[in-house]
């Protein structure tokens, strides 16, 4: 278990809490992202939460895939990997945010934040000089979040997903220098 403050901690996924990450996905995503798909998210649930997905995430030796933990309840899940370059940005050794979901009732009250500034405590202490992520376009307060913690602009993706709406494909990868 790790301490990032008094009342958040970070626990650990292991292989055998497949099925606990997929039930706290399907309680998170869909309030946050169902309008985005046409199946209301099912689909990105049971393909990217799927035992073999999460195994196959796990088995990542540059990779921390981690439980928020918010007055001890899981409320989330945070992954993070190592050495991961997003294209045409610098050398510097770089790290990438790849998941942060939070439970919609915790939200605002400061998760998000303290679990950012730990992730560039602990990549300043192991040498990284940048933190980089994807955004979605559509989620207009993560980027105005993002900002305000320093991130900006660097490129974009279309999302090639069929069963996504045309219109919120793009995603933005933002990054910060550390």
């Amino acid at each position: 278990m790790i301490t990032v403050s008094e009342n958040i901690k970070l626990r650990e996924i292991h292989n055998t809490d497949c099925e606990s990450l997929f039930k706290l996905m399907q309680e998170i995503y869909p309030p946050a992202y169902q309008h985005f798909w046409t199946d209301n998210g099912n689909w990105y649930i049971n393909s990217q939460y799927l035992k073999e997905n999460i195994l196959k995430e796990l088995s990542v030796d540059n990779a921390d895939y981690y439980f928020i933990l918010f007055k001890d309840e899981v409320v989330g899940n945070f992954r993070i990997v190592w050495d991961e370059k997003l294209a045409n940005l610098s050398e510097e050794k770089q790290v990438k945010l790849h998941r942060i979901y939070l439970h919609q009732n915790t939200q605002g009250n400061g998760i998000g934040k303290k679990l950012l500034s730990w992730l560039e405590e602990k990549a300043k202490e192991k040498g990284y000089k940048i933190i980089w992520l994807d955004a979605m376009n559509e989620q207009p307060q993560a980027f105005q979040f993002y900002e305000k913690l320093g991130y900006q602009y660097h490129s974009h993706i279309f999302l090639p997903f069929e069963l996504l709406h045309d219109k919120v494909r793009k995603m933005s990868q933002v990054y910060k220098k550390i």
